[in-house]
């Protein structure tokens, strides 16, 4: 198990967030700097993922050993990736590590802020948070995760919502291709309003864009 870091930078850019509301819940979160951060500006931030189930030592060299291994995927598709937002690839790797660092030096001061659970079940009451994030799982991994395990998830992050839920990014990993069934699946949820809205981030060529879930 790999867990990738990313860094609250590029949440801010990913999710185009102006300012953070009282609760913030991050799934999956891997091992993003985003929560230890959101937390030390005063949100109530929790971070959910599997990969919290590991003991420490292994956490730690899970997240190490994600670093460089990111850079297959971009190997492999490298006509798929655009450097404007980054600049370059070493500012990538610099974003990463100073991510890897803050996550790693959070959960071990603040265990309780990152909580073992994965979609579609989250260990959450309903209306929980007031902003629900999530980053490269659903659509990102379509091909390996159904539409049908994408409508639970969708609804459960929504369950868990009092407010809002934010999806990054809204195409397939590798190559970038679009999600067929995804306005269908948005037509199928109830009590929402949902938005696709473009944001100030692109690394893969063409995600630029986020899912904003509205509770109504």
């Amino acid at each position: 198990m790999l867990v990738t870091s990313r860094s609250y930078a590029e949440y801010e850019a990913m999710f185009d967030l102006k300012e953070l509301p009282d609760s913030v819940l991050d799934c999956c979160a891997g091992g993003a700097g985003f929560t230890a951060e959101a937390a030390a500006r005063g949100v109530d931030a929790i971070a959910v993922d599997p990969a919290y189930e590991l003991d420490h030592p292994e956490l730690v060299d899970s997240v190490r050993r994600s670093l460089p291994a990111t850079s297959g995927i971009i190997g492999e598709h490298e006509g798929s990736f655009v450097w404007h937002w980054y600049g370059s690839p070493e500012r990538k790797d610099q974003y990463r590590i100073e991510a890897a660092d803050r996550f790693l030096q959070d959960v071990a001061a603040a265990p309780e802020r990152y909580v073992a659970a994965g979609l579609p079940d989250l260990p959450f009451g309903d209306r929980r948070f007031e902003l629900v994030l999530c980053s490269h799982l659903l659509f990102t991994w379509s091909d390996k995760y159904d539409r049908d395990w994408h409508e639970a998830a969708l609804r459960e992050l929504i369950r868990v919502s009092n407010a809002e839920v934010r999806i990054f990014p809204l195409v397939l990993q590798g190559a970038g291709e679009s999600i067929p069934w995804l306005p269908e699946l948005l037509d199928s949820l109830e009590g929402v309003t949902s938005e696709i809205r473009k944001v100030p981030y692109e690394f893969q060529v063409g995600a630029d864009e986020m899912l904003v879930i509205t509770r109504t």
